[in-house]
C-alpha cells in the first residue's frame, strides 16, 4: 500500500545565498531542526560560508517573507519558518558571518539578499512609510508629506482627511496608547488577561504569575528560574475562543501583564491584525475573531506607560 508523505517531511534542497557564493543543502523542515542546518553549513568549506573556522550558529542566518527579513536564530524561529514553508515551495536562506563586514570592493553575490536592487514600489514605499519616533509618537517624513499632498502637480487627499477630527483623534489615541488584550486559558487557569503583541519572540508568563499559580516553585530562589536569563519552563496549552493550542512558554520579568502572546503564538494561530482598527482581530487557523479589549497603562502618577 502506498504511503503518502506530508509536505516538506522529505528531505528537500534549500538554497543558501552568502555575500560572495550560492550552494544548496538538503533538509527536512519536519523531521529535523534548526541545529540540523547549523550542523551542515558548519560542515562546508570556510569559502562558501564565511565562517572563517566559527561554528555558525545564531545570528548567521535571515529568510525572506513577505516582504520582511526574518532571523532563525532559536527553535521559536524555526517552528515559525518550518511552518510558513510547510505547504509551499522549498526555502531560501540568506548566510553571513556576524564577525566580519560586507565587502567594501568588488561585487559580491546578486542573489544575497542585502545586494538584491531596490525595486522603485519598494523604494516608494520606503519613503511614504510612517515611522516611530523615540518619543513614540507618529510621524511622516517631510518627503512623504510632500508626495501625499501633490501629485504631477495636482493637489490631492489622503482618505483620512474626510474622517471627523474626533475619529481622528481616537485612533490617533489608540495606535499610539493602547494595546491589545484577550482573556483565555493557559494550563488549568482560567480568565486569564493576556497581551497580543508580535513585538515579543515567545509566550512569556510573568514571575509572579508564575508563583501564585505553580508554574514554578514556591520556594524558587535569586539565581533560578529565570533571574539569570531566559528560562523555558516547559509546554503549555493555551486557549483562545474555543481553539487550544500548545505552546513553549518562557518566564518574564514583565509586570504589567500576567501572559505575553508573541510571534510564536500569532504565527501558529495565524492571528491577522488591522492596524486601523485595534479590536478587529481574527484567527486564520478556524476563522474565529477574537473579543478584544484596548487598554492603555498609566503609571502612578497618571503618565501612560508605552509596551514596545
Amino acid at each position: 500500500m502506498a504511503t503518502s508523505i506530508p509536505p516538506n517531511a522529505a528531505p528537500s534542497i534549500i538554497d543558501v545565498h552568502t555575500p560572495s557564493t550560492s550552494f544548496s543543502i538538503v533538509h527536512a523542515l519536519q523531521e529535523e531542526s534548526l541545529d540540523g542546518i547549523y550542523d551542515k553549513l558548519s560542515r562546508k568549506s570556510d569559502a562558501a560560508t564565511g565562517a572563517r573556522g566559527e561554528r555558525i550558529g545564531p545570528g548567521w542566518i535571515k529568510y525572506l517573507w513577505n516582504g520582511g527579513v526574518w532571523n532563525l536564530d532559536d527553535d521559536s524561529d524555526y517552528s515559525i519558518f518550518a511552518w510558513r514553508h510547510a505547504t509551499t515551495q522549498p526555502p531560501t536562506i540568506h548566510l553571513k558571518n556576524p564577525n566580519v563586514p560586507l565587502p567594501t570592493t568588488g561585487e559580491g553575490n546578486k542573489l544575497f539578499y542585502l545586494y538584491r536592487p531596490v525595486s522603485p514600489a519598494l523604494s516608494a514605499g520606503v519613503a511614504s512609510s510612517t515611522t516611530r519616533s523615540v518619543s513614540g509618537k507618529s510621524t511622516r517624513s517631510k518627503k512623504s508629506t510632500k508626495k501625499a499632498l501633490s501629485i504631477n502637480g495636482k493637489s490631492v487627499h489622503h482618505p483620512e482627511d474626510n474622517l471627523p477630527q474626533y475619529k481622528k483623534d481616537f485612533m490617533k489615541f489608540n495606535n499610539e496608547n493602547g494595546v491589545r488584550t484577550v482573556v483565555g486559558s493557559i494550563g488549568a487557569v482560567k480568565g486569564v488577561r493576556m497581551l497580543l503583541k508580535n513585538g515579543y519572540r515567545h509566550v512569556y508568563i510573568s514571575r509572579n504569575f508564575a508563583l501564585r499559580n505553580g508554574f514554578i516553585p514556591a520556594d524558587a530562589a535569586p539565581g533560578l528560574y529565570g533571574y539569570g536569563g531566559l528560562v523555558n519552563i516547559g509546554q503549555w496549552p493555551i486557549t483562545l475562543g474555543e481553539t487550544t493550542t500548545t505552546h513553549s512558554v518562557y518566564l518574564s520579568e514583565e509586570t504589567h501583564f500576567d501572559v505575553i502572546l508573541g510571534r510564536a503564538f500569532m504565527e501558529r494561530r495565524g492571528i491577522k491584525t488591522d492596524p486601523t482598527d485595534l479590536t478587529n482581530v481574527v484567527c486564520l487557523d478556524t476563522g474565529e475573531k477574537l473579543v478584544i479589549e484596548v487598554v492603555v497603562l498609566k503609571d502612578g502618577r497618571g503618565e501612560i506607560v508605552t509596551v514596545t
